[in-house]
This record gives structure tokens, C-alpha cells and sequence, in this order.
């Protein structure tokens, strides 16, 4: 048994906002409410909800976009400034080639130059890279049913066997987590066993059970099941 990616879900204090900026820059359509609809069977949606907490540290997850030459990477910049981005200095250095940015709630993304071989063949979102342990690592490959395509150095990647973007953890030092995640995965369980199996699954697998008190009102109004992550990164189940 395992589960499917569903969508991944941004926490936004403007959701319609956000989900334009992302729409635009991704050159993806927008659908009922506020999400961002796959155009391939290997992308995911994006789902966007209402939040009051400020950001005030870096994401742990945030995308990699793919260029296909100089050119295309340039009008990828060019479109997020346009919708309302911003250049971000991360400490990245004048000689770095990937442009670091932030959408215009703040959440960090990087536009990737073309001729990266990690992210060769992967789509518009190459990657979502991530803070996070080899554990971790681990345990998303197993909830998924991803296979890990890169596993060096306490660095992990999976990817669907169908393929389209990966999943990236960086390995240690891992960033202390002090707030919830504005970004998070939303799964859904496959198979007939039902949904109470695959939280048993997941948990067995090292995740744990979340008091809904501190879980996203956003997910509990519309009866997600809260979890964490090994790394403590939220996750929901759809009930």
C-alpha cells in the first residue's frame, strides 16, 4: 500500500494572489478557488489556503525551476518580476549561475540554469528542494512508493516512477523547525484498505499523530488528517 501525492498545499495571508503569481509564472491554468492545475499526468496541483502567520523564516521546501537555455532561464526571471517577485540574496555570491528569488509572499525559489543533469527531464518544477535528514529521506520514498534516484552524503532524492519532479533533502546540519511549514504535502491513499491502514502505514514508517490543535485550521476545516514527518514537516491524509 502507499499513498499518492495529491497536491502540495501553500499556506498564503493572500491565497487568490499567490495562486495568480504562481499560475503565471508556471504558465499553468488556475483552477476552481484557489489552485494551480497540473497540464501533465507527472505534475502535481497546487493548492493555496489562508494563513495570518507572518513569515518570518526560510521555507524548508521551496521549487527548483528548470530552464532550457540562457534565454528561457532569463524569461522565467523577467516573468516572476513582472507578476510581482523579487530578487533574494541568500548569500549565493555574484558568480552564481541559478538566480535565487522570492515570490511575493516571501517563499524562496531558484530559476536553474539549462544543462543541469540532476534535473534533465523533469518538467517545469525540476525539483521541490528540501531541508531535511536521510531519514526522512527514507521515509518519503516508502510513503510514496517512490523510488530514490539519488542517495549520497545523507543526501536523498525520489522521484515518481512515472517521473516529473523530484524530491530533494539536503542532508545535515538540518535548520531547527520553530513554526508549522508554509508549505506542505497533501497524500492519498491507494488501495481498498481505507484510510485509518494508512495512517497506521505511515506512522509505523516514523510518522506521528498531531494534536489538532496545532495542526493548520486551513486542512482540519476540510477534515484533512494531520501528521508529521520523521523531521517533524507536516503532512495531511485525505480522511
Amino acid at each position: 500500500m502507499a499513498s499518492d501525492l495529491e497536491a502540495l498545499v501553500v499556506a498564503a495571508a493572500d491565497p487568490a494572489g499567490l495562486a495568480s503569481f504562481w499560475s503565471g509564472v508556471l504558465r499553468r491554468p488556475l483552477g476552481v478557488g484557489t489552485a494551480v492545475l497540473p497540464v501533465t499526468e507527472t505534475e502535481f496541483p497546487i493548492r493555496f489556503v489562508p494563513t495570518t502567520a507572518p513569515k518570518d523564516v526560510p521555507n524548508q521546501m521551496h521549487f527548483d525551476l528548470t530552464s532550457s537555455s540562457l534565454e528561457d532561464q532569463q524569461e522565467t526571471v523577467d516573468r516572476a518580476l513582472e507578476l510581482g517577485g523579487s530578487h533574494l540574496d541568500i548569500g549565493q555570491g555574484p558568480d552564481a549561475e541559478h538566480v535565487v528569488m522570492a515570490d511575493p509572499e516571501g517563499n524562496e525559489l531558484c530559476v536553474i540554469p539549462p544543462g543541469n543533469s540532476f534535473l534533465a527531464g523533469t518538467g517545469t518544477i525540476g525539483a521541490l528542494s528540501s531541508d531535511g535528514s536521510q531519514a526522512v529521506g527514507y521515509f518519503w520514498s516508502q510513503a510514496l512508493g517512490w523510488p530514490l534516484v539519488w542517495d549520497q552524503d545523507e543526501e536523498t532524492a525520489i522521484q515518481s516512477p512515472r517521473g516529473g519532479s523530484k524530491i530533494s533533502w539536503g542532508g545535515p546540519p538540518v535548520r531547527q523547525k520553530t513554526a508549522r511549514n508554509r508549505l506542505h504535502l497533501h497524500l492519498s491513499p491507494v488501495g481498498d484498505d481505507g484510510v485509518t491502514a494508512e495512517v497506521q502505514r505511515l506512522v509505523a514508517l516514523g510518522a506521528s499523530r498531531v494534536d489538532p490543535a496545532l495542526a493548520d485550521p486551513a486542512c482540519l476545516a476540510e477534515e484533512w488528517l494531520p501528521l508529521l514527518d520523521p523531521d517533524g514537516n507536516e503532512l495531511c491524509v485525505r480522511a
